[in-house]
């Protein structure tokens, strides 16, 4: 392979560019239900956490496939790609199936046991409608993986772009002049997607003009191709659902400190730290693939150079930022508390915007220690990263800083970047220790 820096630059660009519509839309979903007031942006928000878990498993499936066709393209084994691709397909689909239903049937059970409260009927909707469409969450995660793990990061970008375009024209649409209120935002979300996953399904499908074959009708089921992509693919959808499950963790504290206004307040700052971050995101998709390519071609320094490169890149834009947030915290609070009933959210939205800013540079740290792990098939090693900072490190801080030293909502907070900030730091020590042994194995200096 080439320059590293390059690589990880020319694979980072488009996808943070795509993840920046994606997180727009978002934003979107957002700011559209804001002005229905903060009852509304509570009823999304319980539904939070359930759509990270949607997304976790798939982005597990097409991690665990996108890294393994990065090795084999990079060990020159072109048809080994190809298998990985159509086995990514078909374990998609059936997880896709095994999923959609009881979440479907059981979605106000589980608000009951949230305390979700007023706001249960609107919920229940909302997450009805996104529990069903979970079979193209899953698809546009696999299909895009496997388009980035040939490095096609261009494409993936559009497809991705379109859909988010589309969903931010179509949820003002769907929840005022249609008057469907809350549901009117999922179905928005739902219908964006899928047009996006049929623009994926015709180049990867009908086309055909992808460097990796994706072709069903070859479908031959290899055990350890299985494995190879689960290797992965597990760990990584188990480390995100520990986030999921961190998620749920705080909104069950913040509702015991805040009530249903405090899951507005979380869920809504939430977004704006999932916008903050999110270059972080696109670039640790490339360096999952760069790393993995290095590693697949046993080249341990340039692996080694990817790396240490996206994080210093990474520090010095969330520096940026994090301070951006801090001082414009006012400002981006009043976009999403234009309701009647917004003002009284206002000034804690605020705090949790500028308390927040703070663990931003330390992410970079974090997760792309992950990605790295993750690109050279150690996905065991990502999930134990998630479980300390989400589970051991965020939650524990939080319940201390909340509950015990009955700090409120502040105290949630500040957990949150305690625990961020800690496991940043352990998953960074641990990378290093990782690549100094390759090194040392390869006799490299």
């Amino acid at each position: 392979m080439g320059d590293p820096k390059n690589a990880i630059l020319k694979l980072s660009i488009p996808m943070i560019i795509a993840m920046l519509v994606q997180t727009l839309y978002n934003f979107a979903d957002a700011l559209w239900v804001s002005f229905l007031g903060p009852e509304a942006l509570s009823a999304v928000g319980f539904f939070f956490p359930f759509s990270y878990m949607i997304m976790s498993v798939g982005a597990g499936i097409g991690m665990g496939g996108s890294a393994a066709i990065s090795r084999f393209i990079g060990a020159h084994k072109k048809e080994k790609a190809d298998n990985v691709a159509a086995h990514t397909i078909v374990l998609m689909l059936v997880m896709g199936i095994v999923i959609t239903i009881p979440f479907v049937v059981f979605s106000r059970n589980i608000f009951e046991i949230m305390k979700a409260g007023n706001v249960i009927e609107d919920a229940t909707k909302y997450a009805q409608i996104m529990f069903g469409g979970t079979l193209l969450v899953f698809f546009s995660n696999v299909a895009n993986s496997i388009l980035r793990g040939e490095g096609d990061t261009k494409r993936s970008m559009y497809a991705m772009a379109f859909g988010s375009i589309l969903n931010i024209i179509l949820d003002p649409i769907f929840i005022y002049p249609l008057k469907m209120g809350v549901p009117g935002a999922a179905w928005a979300s739902i219908i964006s997607l899928a047009i996006s996953s049929m623009i994926l399904f015709y180049w990867l499908f009908v086309k055909k003009n992808s460097y990796v074959s994706t072709s069903l009708s070859k479908f031959r089921f290899h055990k350890s191709i299985l494995i190879d992509i689960l290797r992965v693919g597990i760990p990584f959808s188990l480390s995100q659902l520990l986030m999921s499950f961190s998620f749920l963790g705080l909104n069950f504290i913040v509702v015991s400190v805040g009530g249903t206004d405090g899951i507005a307040i979380y869920t809504t700052g939430w977004r704006i730290v999932m916008f903050g971050t999110l270059p972080l995101i696109g670039m640790s998709t490339a360096v999952t693939a760069v790393t993995g390519a290095a590693y697949g071609a046993n080249e341990i320094k340039k692996m080694d150079t990817a790396y240490l490169y996206s994080v210093k890149l990474g520090v010095l834009i969330e520096a940026f930022v994090a301070t951006t947030v801090f001082i414009f915290a006012p400002q981006i609070a009043s976009i999403f508390t234009q309701s009647a009933g917004g003002a009284r959210i206002l000034d804690d939205l605020i705090l949790f915007l500028r308390i927040s800013s703070v663990f931003y540079p330390s992410v970079a740290f974090g997760m792309f220690s992950s990605a790295l792990f993750q690109g050279t098939g150690r996905g065991i090693n990502a999930l134990i990263i998630t479980l300390f900072r989400t589970i051991i490190f965020i939650i524990p801080f939080s319940y201390l800083f909340s509950i015990f030293i009955q700090m409120g909502l502040r105290g949630v907070w500040l957990g949150i970047v305690a625990g961020n900030i800690t496991g940043a730091f352990v998953a960074f020590v641990w990378a290093r220790f990782y690549i100094t042994r390759l090194l040392r194995i390869n006799n490299i200096s």
